[in-house]
């Protein structure tokens, strides 16, 4: 299933959506890098978990084995952790997912022997199961494509992904399951989705009130994307910067 926005999606670049943004951009990365802050290993934690698969991928397509990547990748994060690399992280700097790869790709170059050589002391927050791993890499393997233009590619897809599992999270608290998984289709006007008729007809429902409950998903939608990206950037101007590079890795082949 694709998780790619529908058109009138680029209504994410404008601030009308009435979606609300936290006060600091940077919250989560900030916290992240501030050891003494009681919410800094979940923020952490937090933004390992979204950047994992796009930092595996990149790894993957340097050419280290399953393995050898999962391995890498672990190493990085626990590496990450104990020398509290996120503190040069300053809003200035630019955007978390480039100071992030810029991380990897220096402890590739000066650490990888050791990190394949000698196992991580402390405690990692992400722990990567490498068959999954390698079956979410491989859904989407984008040939051709460099370990940057891949890390990109994946990053797309990991926060779209994590957006529709907030959405998803917060569609079960009045619906079910089975009919967000068949009404998320039309979330970006899938030539594949059930039509709205024979939906209406299984779930008893009028045509009319999923059409209304799709063109409010959409808008949920579009603000929890904006409210991920919000907490990786330093200004709100930002955040359509980066909805519109979003659109753009998601457009090239």
């Amino acid at each position: 299933m694709s998780l790619k926005p529908s058109e009138d999606d680029s209504r994410l670049s404008h601030d009308g959506t009435g979606a609300q943004f936290p006060t600091t951009h940077w919250s989560v990365v900030l916290t992240a890098g501030d050891s003494a802050s009681p919410g800094s290993q979940e923020a952490l934690g937090r933004l390992c978990r979204q950047y994992w698969l796009p930092l595996y991928a990149f790894v993957r397509r340097k050419g280290y084995s399953p393995e050898d990547a999962r391995d890498l990748t672990q190493s990085f994060f626990a590496d990450f952790l104990a020398r509290h690399a996120v503190d040069p992280a300053d809003p200035i700097r630019g955007r978390f997912r480039t100071f992030l790869l810029a991380c990897l790709q220096n402890f590739l170059g000066h650490q990888r022997d050791r990190a394949l050589a000698q196992k991580r002391g402390g405690a990692t927050l992400v722990v990567l199961d490498l068959t999954d791993a390698e079956k979410r890499h491989r859904e989407h393997v984008f040939e051709g494509a460099t370990p940057e233009t891949l890390y990109e590619k994946q990053w797309a897809l990991s926060l779209l992904e994590c957006a529709l599992n907030r959405l998803r999270a917060d569609f079960l608290h009045t619906g079910s399951a089975l009919l967000f998984a068949k009404l998320t289709p039309h979330l970006w006007q899938d030539e594949a989705a059930v039509p709205y008729e024979r939906l209406a007809a299984v779930h008893q429902v009028s045509e009319g009130a999923l059409r209304a409950t799709v063109h409010r998903l959409r808008q949920k939608y579009r603000e929890i994307l904006r409210d991920e990206i919000a907490h990786t950037v330093a200004r709100p101007a930002e955040v359509d910067d980066e909805i519109r590079h979003l659109r753009r890795v998601l457009s090239e082949q």
